[in-house]
This record gives C-alpha cells, sequence and structure tokens, in this order.
C-alpha cells in the first residue's frame, strides 16, 4: 500500500536533540528526514535546496535569532510548513513564532506523542499549541492585563529580544554585533532602547538585568 512520505527538515544547534529528534521521526512509517543544520544560514540554504514538508526550528541559535530564520522560510518557501520547538515557555515567544509564520509551538519539555501529535496537526493545516499557551492566548484576547505586569518579553521587539538573550549568555556587544551581521553602533542603539523600556540605569545594570532573566528562562 502507498501511502505520502512527508519530508522533515531539523535545525538545532544542539547535535543531542537534532539525533533524538531525527530517530524519533524515523519510527513513524510516514516521516523522512530532508536534512539537519546547526545554524540558521546553512538552514536556510539547504531547506531551500531540499524543500521539504515541514521545517523544526529551534529558537536559540547561535549565530542568529530563529525568529529570523522562520520569516525568512515563511517568505521564500511560503509551502513548507513550520514549527517551533524550543526551550522557552514563556507566553510571548510562542506568540513571536507564530506571529513569524510558524504553524505550531512545541517545548521541548513535552512529551515525544506530543510532539509527533503537533507535527502531524501542523502539515494537516491546522496551528498547534499546548493546551496550557492556547488556554493563555485565548486569556490575553479576554483580559486586558495593565502594562506594568507585562513581561520582559513582551515589552522588547523580536531584535531587542535576541540582544538582551546574547547579552544575559556573556556576549560582548561585538560578538553580538558579528552575530546578528549589524554593526557595533546598531547593537548599541538596541541597548539603549531596552534600558529605557527596563527602566534601568547603565549598562552594568542591563547585564545584571539579561544575565538575571537568562538564568531563569533559558537552563537548557
Amino acid at each position: 500500500m502507498n501511502f505520502r512520505r512527508f519530508r522533515v527538515f531539523i535545525v538545532d544547534d544542539h547535535p543531542l536533540v537534532r539525533e533524538w529528534l531525527a530517530n524519533l521521526l524515523r519510527e513513524q512509517p510516514d516521516f523522512e528526514i530532508a536534512g539537519e543544520a546547526a545554524d540558521a544560514p546553512t538552514g536556510l540554504a539547504a531547506i531551500i535546496a531540499s524543500r521539504p514538508d515541514i521545517a523544526i526550528v529551534d529558537l536559540s541559535l547561535k549565530d542568529t535569532s530563529g525568529l529570523d530564520l522562520i520569516k525568512d522560510i515563511a517568505a521564500q518557501l511560503p509551502g513548507t510548513a513550520i514549527i517551533v520547538l524550543s526551550m522557552h515557555e514563556e507566553l510571548s515567544y510562542a506568540e513571536r513564532a507564530l506571529r513569524a509564520g510558524a504553524r505550531g509551538y512545541v517545548t521541548k519539555r513535552e512529551s515525544t506523542d506530543r510532539i509527533v501529535e503537533a507535527i502531524r496537526e501542523v502539515l494537516a493545516g491546522r496551528i498547534y499549541a499546548a493546551p496550557e499557551l492556547l488556554a493563555k492566548i485565548a486569556e490575553r484576547f479576554i483580559g486586558t492585563p495593565s502594562p506594568v505586569t507585562r513581561s520582559i518579553t513582551e515589552m522588547l521587539s523580536d531584535r531587542e529580544l535576541e540582544v538582551f538573550r546574547r547579552l544575559g549568555e556573556g556576549l560582548p556587544t561585538r560578538r553580538i554585533a558579528e552575530d546578528m551581521h549589524v554593526s557595533m553602533k546598531t547593537v548599541q542603539a538596541y541597548c539603549a532602547r531596552i534600558k529605557d523600556k527596563l527602566r534601568l540605569a547603565n549598562g552594568a545594570e542591563l547585564v545584571r538585568e539579561a544575565v538575571r532573566w537568562a538564568e531563569k528562562y533559558h537552563r537548557a
């Protein structure tokens, strides 16, 4: 009996995660691995060349933001569905990913069954997120939260959040500029806007806040 096999491309900078996910999907009779990549530039080029049915993308890539990769895939290959598999459980990350063009959002803490279910749902043309996230998104539309209670991730733009995350990982601004392919002046402008939004007095406070936030939310 013939049936369609869906081609899946994986982008994650952790080799063990890629190996685990590839092995998981190979156990499914209707999935095959179209390719793997550890960074966004390599991933985008390979995805354009292989044209998979779906791309599974991590948000925290070493060379650039996974959000930028999602936007590039959505713009250049609208026929390729995108699902995020991320360690970030905050609502804001899921919203950003879906706005960027992803059709699904799953955290790495989910069971293997749910991850496979999410991929199947997205391939069937539906939006997928964990029930808890969907409930929070519904609450966001219904409620009117005070700006005072907004989290850091909600206050910052995609690029500002990327700079903030990298500061929290201990990267100097010059390295951040290189990784994000922008000038030092641009990174400094992002830092200035972040300080204003978070009401931080100086660069030292900015770094301390970024490190504290990274330690809280970015444990792999």
